[in-house]
């Protein structure tokens, strides 16, 4: 098998499970706090990553590093950014939130300019501003259509495009394997810090979808759920191994358009598993945002073909 269709097939893979792991964390917060399940998630991916990803990849040496504080502030932004996405998760339509977290690589573009002093052409930020026409005509500020939970996912993308630029300036000496374990370990350092603040639900009487997810109290799983945890541990450990892969063996422009597959998805679970239909707008303000993320991932390839890019996804 050819480079291109190895990281074609491992990027294909990952968004199966990203997109069920967005589904079983929507199904899961109506009845658990996101800390808890966040930590749950994030002790079984440890476990998955240390028991069979580092004997396969880097051994015992996955938690060598000389840039421990880089890891730590890029789990940090990994944490924040997945955090806000699954927080509007509970609030908004699993279509929307994927549609709005969409945005993130012209985002990656503008803080490329601000942050890297990268030059950006006219056509690249063209597809920026058709991008941000997007998430307006998805959001519809100042109408009865808005919800303030749809910022939620907005400040995922933001968040994220500051992971992009940390790993950009670590992802030379540091392997995917290394990476993914000290994203694990700060996952569970942020659910048990809440646990510890706010698990006994003091604060767990919210009648907002979002607030309630995140202060609910902590309870043990029932049996039933114990499959939905597994899953999304499993799946979050291992996605994050192969998307990180599929950029290792095969070009990012190659790559990319793949992680794309995970819109058309999410509409396909919102239907079928929660009843829920996108309007005409909602098709409108995804296509906009798809275009632009396209556009942006073609044009980049064209102006820097060798450029490291990374991942869209958590």
């Amino acid at each position: 098998m050819s480079n291109a269709k190895l990281g074609a097939l491992c990027a294909t893979i990952s968004v199966v499970f990203f997109s069920v792991n967005d589904v079983a964390i929507k199904f899961l917060s109506g009845g658990y706090a996101l800390h808890q399940v966040v930590l749950i998630r994030s002790v079984i991916g440890l476990l998955i990553i240390v028991a069979v990803i580092a004997p396969l990849t880097t051994g015992w040496g996955i938690a060598r590093t000389k840039k421990l504080r880089m890891h730590m502030l890029r789990g940090l932004c990994v944490v924040f950014a997945n955090m806000t996405f699954f927080l509007g998760l509970a609030a908004m339509s699993l279509a929307d939130a994927v549609a709005i977290f969409f945005i993130s690589p012209l985002v990656i573009t503008l803080f490329s300019v601000l942050f890297l002093g990268e030059v950006v052409g006219p056509r690249r930020w063209a597809a920026i501003a058709v991008g941000f026409i997007g998430i307006l005509v998805m959001m519809r500020p100042g109408t009865d259509a808005f919800q303030v939970a749809s910022v939620l996912p907005l400040a995922a993308a933001f968040c994220y495009a500051g992971i992009h630029i940390i790993t950009r300036r670590i992802g030379g000496t540091e392997s995917a394997a290394t990476m993914a374990f000290y994203i694990q370990i700060m996952f569970i350092i942020v659910g048990v810090s809440f646990g510890l603040i706010v698990g006994d639900g003091r604060f767990g009487d919210q009648s907002d979808p979002s607030l309630a997810f995140l202060f609910r109290a902590w309870s043990w799983p029932v049996p039933a759920d114990y499959p939905v945890f597994l899953i999304i541990g499993i799946g979050i450990a291992v996605a994050g191994y192969l998307i990180s892969q599929a950029y290792r063996v095969a070009e990012a422009s190659y790559v990319a358009p793949f992680e794309y597959l995970a819109l058309p998805m999410s509409v396909v679970w919102g239907m079928v598993v929660f009843d829920e239909f996108p309007g005409g707008w909602d098709y409108f303000g995804m296509a906009l945002i798809l275009g632009a993320g396209l556009f942006t991932v073609w044009r980049e390839a064209q102006t820097k073909p060798v450029a490291l890019q990374r991942p869209l996804r958590r």
